[in-house]
């Protein structure tokens, strides 16, 4: 286990680089130089020239890379263009509400996911899983964004139940949980009908196994049989699925905020790009990377910890 932990996180930290150049490779094959793009055609040759050396970009790309690790590696994400504030500040700031939006979206979709899978096991072959994997279809073929679009309609202007903008008022958490319900439902319920999908067929193929039919042959429930015994196994790809898929539902997130003007880290990155603020956008790139390989790796581990086959396949062996 602690050699499969190394290899994992070796490799993780070697995308983190593969990323951090490429963020750098795209900031110079953007037309124009960074500084002309960000100031504007009507920016004097000082003012370029101070925003070149502020930014950095004086200095050749290896050293520009090179002091933009070595910085990143301290907690430095340099400086806002525009403010002169520390871009960690700024995404510390607004990365907890990012990080909310994307948790409940996520738990509410891996608890009714779970269970409409289950549901459609006990069921199979029925009219009840046939109207399940129809219902189940439908919620991934809607992107969450138009789901966000349509839901903001019907229920906060139309029908005026829930507030249409803002993470509600500071201080008040029945306000702040009516402003995240919307933006949670639209990013959550595509996940809903994908993990019914994924925990169904896992269900199917684990309800095959010998200690299953065991079980059966001992005269327990088929419900008994689901959740206690082939429920446990069945769940092992489903975490696999949802530390890759979490990146998908950060990235829903960056629409979702900007539909609903929810302050978070889609709302900064739409922000900075509009503003051509290329160190905010490469720090909040960055921190967003290193988070989804954190999460990534960390469920690698936490599988491996549950199917030491896992590190058999890994080790080649």
């Amino acid at each position: 286990m602690l050699r499969y932990t190394a290899r994992r996180t070796g490799l993780a930290v070697l995308n983190l680089i593969i990323v951090m150049i490429a963020m750098y490779a795209m900031v110079f094959l953007v037309p124009g130089d960074p500084a002309s793009v960000a100031l504007g055609p009507r920016a004097t040759p000082e003012l370029k020239a101070e925003l070149v050396i502020r930014m950095g970009l004086d200095q050749p790309v290896w050293r520009q890379v090179w002091n933009f690790f070595a910085n990143a590696v301290q907690g430095n994400l340099g400086y806002d263009v525009w403010s002169g504030r520390p871009v960690l500040d700024q995404i510390l700031e607004a990365f907890p509400n990012t990080l909310i939006l994307g948790g409940v979206a996520l738990g509410w979709a891996l608890v009714l996911g779970v269970a409409l899978g289950c549901l459609a096991v006990v069921w199979r072959g029925g009219i009840v899983d046939t109207l399940l994997g129809l219902l189940s279809v439908s919620m991934i073929a809607v992107p969450s964004f138009v789901i966000a679009i349509y839901a903001l309609l019907v229920f906060a202007v139309w029908l005026n139940w829930l507030p249409a903008i803002g993470a509600g008022t500071a201080g008040d958490i029945g306000s702040q949980v009516r402003a995240l319900i919307l933006p949670a439902f639209a990013i959550g319920i595509t996940w809903v009908g994908y993990l019914a999908r994924l925990v169904r067929a896992s269900m199917l193929e684990v309800m095959g196994e010998a200690h299953i039919r065991t079980a059966r042959a001992f005269g327990l429930s088929e419900f008994r049989i689901i959740t206690r015994y082939a429920l446990r196994l069945a769940i092992i790809p489903t975490l696999a699925v949802l530390a890759v898929g979490f990146g998908s539902i950060l990235s829903a997130a960056v629409f979702v905020e900007t539909v609903f003007s929810r302050p978070g880290i889609g709302t900064l990155i739409i922000t900075a790009v509009a503003k051509r603020n290329y160190p905010l956008v490469m720090g909040t790139t960055l921190f967003m990377t290193a988070f989804y390989l954190f999460v990534v790796t960390a469920a690698d581990l936490v599988i491996a910890r549950l199917d030491p086959r896992v590190r058999d396949v890994f080790r080649g062996g």
